[in-house]
């Protein structure tokens, strides 16, 4: 089937699919669920998904939870797609798979069997320096907690340069969302982290996902106040925003490394986005920002006698009525008021 684009002329580039809608973290700005929704995708359904995307033009799968660490299919089904692999470095096909992870379970065996399975690309998060912070952030209940999960992280990233991700070609890095009033003084902290350690850091504007994170646009530090202040300290020189990319990217002068900023609520991207999210249970979002109930159930193609062809006729009907474009609205001002699916639901 030919590659498919929406009503935007926007390409089906990545498949964001989350594996479970746990987490053993309750950060504030997400708040994950603590059980799993019912109905929950098979592995031979999650690869049906991965085929049928890949058939429609996604390149890249990024897998997701909640904390995808905690389903124990996971090198599995890494290890399943691999048939799925581009033949080319530009051909149809899957070019990149990547994990999204708090890094908390990470052990070194854990990497070593993710890399074995085929997984390319790592990003951890990280939302703070000091226990105190890392426990804010984390949902967790004191300093020491903090400090643990901050040590568990620190190794875990240990873990994934050991197991052959290596930072210096982008195969890991570090998330950081920074939120005004509960985090911002540890923007400068982690970006010292970063440069030591050679990690890129992702930073990332506090979003108004979801209904639980009690967002408000004070909360929000955005990108450019991000980058003046660590400009100010280490001259930074732009390195722009690649098509497609959800980050902006820029390098530090001394060559001490890179930073790249997420500014989903100041500099929307809803021009280029790519990506379709598919839910542990079966339920595809063309945006995340999303309202509730609003996905496509994608389970009544999944049964045991259906055709595939079927379920890619499906996908590609979802992408071509695509229109969404709700951050570049909302700042608009005429979007900023309605509820939202779950981040932790939809895989971040």
């Amino acid at each position: 089937m030919a590659n498919a684009t929406d009503r935007l002329n926007r390409p089906l580039g990545v498949l964001r699919l989350s594996l479970t809608a746990r987490c053993n973290l309750a950060c504030p700005y997400c708040l994950p669920d603590g059980v799993e929704p019912p109905g929950l995708l098979t592995a031979t359904q999650r690869l049906q998904v991965v085929a049928a995307a890949v058939a429609l033009g996604a390149h890249s799968l990024r897998l997701t939870g909640g904390e995808p660490l905690l389903h124990s299919g996971l090198e599995e089904l890494i290890a399943a797609v691999q048939p799925l692999r581009a033949q080319s470095k530009e051909g149809p096909g899957l070019r990149q798979i990547a994990l999204t992870s708090n890094g908390t379970l990470l052990s070194a065996k854990r990497a070593r069997a993710l890399r074995a399975a085929g997984l390319d690309r790592i990003t951890l998060s990280l939302d703070g320096t000091t226990g105190a912070a890392v426990a804010g952030m984390a949902g967790l209940a004191d300093a020491s907690a903090g400090e643990r999960t901050l040590a568990a992280v620190l190794a875990a990233i240990e873990h994934a340069r050991a197991a052959g991700f290596d930072p210096a070609v982008g195969a890991l890095k570090l998330n950081a969302v920074i939120q005004r009033g509960r985090n911002h003084d540890q923007l400068l902290p982690l970006a010292a982290l970063c440069r030591e350690r050679g990690l890129e850091l992702r930073l990332i504007e506090y979003m108004d996902v979801g209904n639980r994170n009690g967002w408000s646009r004070a909360a929000v530090l955005s990108a450019a106040e991000m980058v003046e202040q660590l400009g100010a300290i280490w001259p930074l020189e732009p390195l722009g925003r690649d098509n497609n990319s959800t980050a902006s990217r820029w390098s530090y002068r001394d060559g001490r490394g890179k930073i790249a900023v997420v500014a989903s609520v100041s500099q929307p991207f809803c021009g280029d986005c790519n990506r379709l999210r598919v839910t542990a249970d079966g339920i595809a979002y063309t945006c995340l920002f999303a309202s509730p109930g609003s996905g496509t159930d994608l389970r009544p193609w999944l049964k045991t006698d259906s055709d595939p062809i079927e379920l890619e006729q499906a996908l590609a009907g979802l992408w071509k009525h695509r229109n969404d474009r709700y951050s570049e609205e909302r700042q608009q001002g005429g979007r900023g008021d309605r509820n939202h699916a779950e981040m932790a639901y939809l895989g971040g």
